[in-house]
């Protein structure tokens, strides 16, 4: 079955130094991941860099604090699920699920993966039809909005129209636990 790793708000090196090594060790344990994808804001090079070589197929878009040659939003398939990607900024207040549910419906995607909010989550859209899903920050960066302060990162599998997505968050004492939910799509 088709892993994708999912990533965002690194914000090296502007808000944080280097990707956590327990966070770094699970993604170089699953290199090269059938799909990579980042949700926005690299805001270094280097990173971007980094996450070039980490999926045998890469997905990127360009966070509000980007100043790279990035695109706005991507659109990918995995055995048929249609996954978009946008960073959610410009979203008021961040997350917003209207906003976000606007956005999966534009891009006519089955999950809509997004960053912005430095705070993971799993929830579904508005019209009860689209996913959204948020990895939270990967080092755990402060947000414009605060965010968990926790570094963190998801992996889904892909099994038709079942994913199931298994989220790792280091808490305040660095202590890695996962959580692992099973979800049918519509």
């Amino acid at each position: 079955m088709p892993y994708i790793l999912v990533i965002g708000d690194a914000h090296i090196p502007d808000r944080a130094e280097k990707v956590p090594d327990k966070l770094k060790e699970i993604i170089e344990d699953g290199r090269p991941w059938d799909v990579a994808v980042y949700t926005g804001d690299f805001t270094g090079k280097e990173v971007l860099d980094w996450f070039l070589g980490l999926g045998k197929k890469t997905f990127y878009v360009e966070g509000n604090m980007d100043y790279l040659p990035l695109p706005r939003t991507a659109k990918f398939s995995v055995k048929g699920v249609r996954f978009g990607v946008h960073h959610g900024h410009g979203i008021y207040p961040r997350g917003n699920t209207r906003d976000l549910t606007r956005i999966a419906a534009s891009l006519d995607v089955d999950v809509l993966l997004t960053g912005h909010t430095h705070s993971s989550f799993i929830k579904w859209s508005l019209d009860k039809k689209r996913l959204l899903v948020n990895p939270g920050s990967l080092t755990g960066a402060w947000g414009g909005a605060g965010g968990s302060m926790k570094p963190s990162m998801m992996i889904i599998e892909v099994n038709g129209k079942e994913l199931r997505i298994i989220l790792y968050e280091l808490d305040h004492h660095n202590a890695l636990k996962s959580i692992d939910k099973i979800i049918r799509l519509p």
